[in-house]
Parts: C-alpha cells; sequence; structure tokens
C-alpha cells in the first residue's frame, strides 16, 4: 500500500471514532417501567426461566444470533503470528460482514493462551454465550486440534473459517470452472500448494466431492507430500500418495487444476505453461497471487484464473460463504456445522453463478453483464440473493441430517428475516 492508503486505511479504523463496531439496544429505555423491565427487578423472570429450562436462553436473550469471532492471534492474514491484541482489527472485521451481510451479532475475542489446551478451555468455558463459534486466524497444525477438540465439546456450530470457508469457496468456484472447461472432477490431476488450514480443508471437500486420493498431489515448503516423507504430520500424511514427482515443477506437468494457498510468485510461467489443455489456476495468495494474472494470461489463452483479489474477476473470497452458513445454522439452532451442510453451501453458491445477474450488482461493479463463463465462475461479494439461496440451503442440510434442533422446515419460517430484511 501507498503512505496515502496506509493512512486512509488507520484514518477510517479510528475516526470519527475507534474501531468499526459497537453494541446496540434492542428494547425501550425510554422511561423508568422501560429500565425496570431491562434489569432490576424485570430480569429476574428471564433468569428464573433460564435456569428452569436453558433452552429459554434462546427465548429471552440475544443468544440465539450471536456469535464469537474468536482467535489467539498465531496467524493473522499474511502478517503472522503478531498475538492476540493485534488481531482485534480483524476480528471486527469478521464483525463486520457477519453484521452487513447476515444481521448477525458477533463479539469478537482475542486469547492470550500458552498452549492450544489453554485456548481450548478458554473458549468452551465461554461458550455459553454463544449461539456459534467462528475461530479465526490460527495457525496450523494447531488450528486442527483446536477446532475438533471445542466442536466436541458443545453443542452449538464450531466452524474455523480459514479452513472450511476458504474450502467452501474454492469448491464451488473449481466445479463451475471445470464445468466450463468442460472438465470433470473426477479425472482431473490436481495439485494444491499450502499445507496449511486452507489446503488440507479444500483437500477434504474435494475429496467429499468425487475427487480421487491418487488424483491430488500437495505441496509443500519441502515439496511433493509422497508417501516416501518421514516428515509429516497426521494432517498432512493423510495426502501423502505414491508418487514420483518431488518437486512443483514435476507436479505441475499435465495438471489440470493449480490451487495456491500459499504465497506470492510461487507459480512459474514455465510451470504454467507444462500445464494440460485447458487448465484452472486459482492463485489466492493475497495481496501477490501464485502467479499475476497478467503473466498467466500471457502464459497461457485456455485457462481460467481465479484469484483472492477483488480488482480481478472470479474473486475467491470466504464472504460468499460464512455469514450465510452461519445463518442457516443458527436458524434451525444446528447443533453442529456437518460436512452435508459444507456441501449444501457449495452447491447453492455455486448454482447461483448460472442465474441472471441482477441490474444492482452489474451497477455495483460497474459493467454491463455477467454471464456463467470463463470471467464469471463464481458470484460476487455483492449479490444479495447469497442470504437466500444458501442459508436454507445449509439449514436444510441441517434438517435433513438430523443435527437441528427446531423440526419446522425452514421455509415456512426462516428466522433470518427477523435480523436481515
Amino acid at each position: 500500500m501507498s503512505n496515502d492508503q496506509k493512512k486512509a486505511a488507520l484514518d477510517y479504523h479510528e475516526l470519527p471514532r475507534p474501531g468499526k463496531i459497537s453494541v446496540e439496544i434492542t428494547k425501550s429505555t425510554t422511561t423508568q417501567h422501560d429500565l425496570a423491565m431491562a434489569y432490576s427487578p424485570g430480569v429476574a423472570e428471564p433468569v428464573r426461566a433460564i435456569a428452569e429450562d436453558p433452552e429459554n436462553a434462546y427465548r429471552f436473550t440475544s443468544k440465539g444470533n450471536l456469535v464469537g469471532v474468536i482467535t489467539d492471534g498465531t496467524a493473522i492474514l499474511g502478517l503472522g503470528n503478531l498475538g492476540a491484541l493485534a488481531s482485534k482489527p480483524v476480528m471486527e472485521g469478521k464483525g463486520v460482514l457477519f453484521k452487513k451481510f447476515a444481521g448477525i451479532d458477533v463479539f469478537d475475542i482475542e486469547v492470550n493462551s500458552e498452549s492450544s489446551q489453554a485456548f481450548i478451555e478458554t473458549v468452551v468455558r465461554m461458550a455459553p454465550t454463544f449461539g456459534g463459534i467462528n475461530l479465526e486466524d490460527i495457525k496450523g497444525p494447531e488450528c486442527f486440534e483446536i477446532e475438533q477438540a471445542i466442536a466436541s465439546k458443545l453443542d452449538i456450530p464450531v466452524f474455523h473459517d480459514d479452513q472450511h470457508g476458504t474450502a467452501i469457496i474454492i469448491s464451488a468456484g473449481l466445479l463451475n470452472a471445470l464445468e466450463v472447461q468442460k472438465k470433470q472432477l473426477s479425472d482431473c490431476k490436481i495439485v494444491i500448494v499450502g499445507a496449511g488450514a486452507a489446503g488440507i480443508a479444500a483437500g477434504h471437500l474435494l475429496r467429499a466431492l468425487g475427487m480421487p486420493k491418487q488424483n491430488l498431489l500437495m505441496v509443500d515448503s519441502r515439496g511433493v507430500i509422497h508417501s516416501g516423507r518421514s516428515d509429516l504430520n497426521a494432517y498432512k500424511h493423510a495426502f501423502a500418495v505414491d508418487s514420483e514427482c518431488r518437486t512443483l515443477a514435476d507436479a505441475m506437468k499435465d495438471a489440470d487444476v493449480f490451487i495456491g494457498v500459499s504465497g506470492p510468485n510461487i507459480l512459474k510461467a514455465e510451470m504454467l505453461a507444462s500445464m494440460a489443455d485447458r487448465p484452472v489456476v486459482f492463485a489466492l495468495s493475497n495481496p501477490d497471487p501464485e502467479i499475476s494474472p497478467e503473466l498467466a494470461h500471457q502464459t497461457r489463452d485456455d485457462l481460467i484464473m481465479a484469484t483472492g483479489r477483488s480488482d480481478y474477476p472470479n474473486q475467491v473470497n470466504n464472504v460468499l460463504c460464512f455469514p450465510f452458513l452461519f445463518r442457516g445454522a443458527l436458524d434451525v439452532r444446528a447443533s453442529k456445522i456437518n460436512r452435508e451442510m459444507q456441501i449444501a453451501a457449495v452447491h447453492a453458491i455455486r448454482n447461483l453463478a448460472k442465474e441472471e445477474v441482477p441490474a444492482e450488482v452489474l451497477q455495483a461493479y460497474g459493467v454491463e453483464k455477467m454471464e456463467f463463463g470463463r470471467d464469471y465462475i463464481i458470484p460476487t461479494p455483492l449479490d444479495l440473493r447469497l442470504i437466500d439461496v444458501v442459508s436454507p440451503a445449509v439449514a436444510q442440510a441441517a434438517i435433513d441430517t438430523g443435527v437441528a434442533q427446531l423440526d419446522y422446515p425452514y421455509s415456512q419460517f426462516p428466522p433470518s428475516h427477523i435480523f436481515c430484511r
């Protein structure tokens, strides 16, 4: 960023009041009677009701529409381990997106913890506050253990967005890109560079969608993850395959798909040139992708290219997923976010890209048309239809798989209308 852009970013966060989120009052407080209802003595009645039946917390408090965005600050964006306090602007930003796109309230919580176990215990102890928990910016491989441990101890949705949100958006975009390129996921050779939270989660979700294990080569900082390596943790070992490939250049030969969740300028032009006909390249490192779109298109004229940036077509952006995923889960009071709910989100997002784009979306992006094809494989973050297609799909998947605690059909009365309409 230029000095002017840096100053603008700092001014945005500081002025006219520090930070990006605040707490709002939802009930009248204009009279003495209002205050007596809000606190003492009126507050005693819902306290008694909740003590008698904990489910009453969803009737009389904000729990059912409140998500905790929680981090230890060990993997902040692409900036690394800068500590819990430094992560607060990012967590507040997450709160802005939850509220803006899905009407979900957020408390952001930054935890100083000396170990994964201490973090797990802290989150579990504060969990009664929330209807769901979004874990964020936690380094791998600890993030896998942390999410699994917290989810196993709670009966509310627990979701590490850096893993599953990224995986859902990658999968939705990739399925559409392969359709445009007239290829099938089950037949493609896929290379994922980056064996952290996003890469490993994307690999698991793509397998669940029909990608054979042997068709994926995952590459970390030491090269291809193959069955002959002895330096792999359990999460990487799940992707070890028998292969003669050792380097990224080896892996890229005749590959149909490249997915980068690693770092800038890793994919060289000669590697791209060695890929199969009609390749798909998802270069998602931000702000600098694994290969620049300009170089990629200069090298190949038959590719589909996606990045994580908003200034190029086909932005792979988690905001297409997590607000609406949580909206659907909260609306039916799901006890977890399972694989079926994730897959439902993939297909809902994927299918929306094939619908006619509304005029207001075109206007927001200053273009005359967006049509499903090489430069439009995934909806844009400003598409207001996302909440109407993703949230119901997720809610229905929760109902169908028995993790929803509300037993009425979502379509009968979607509670999200209370918060979002």
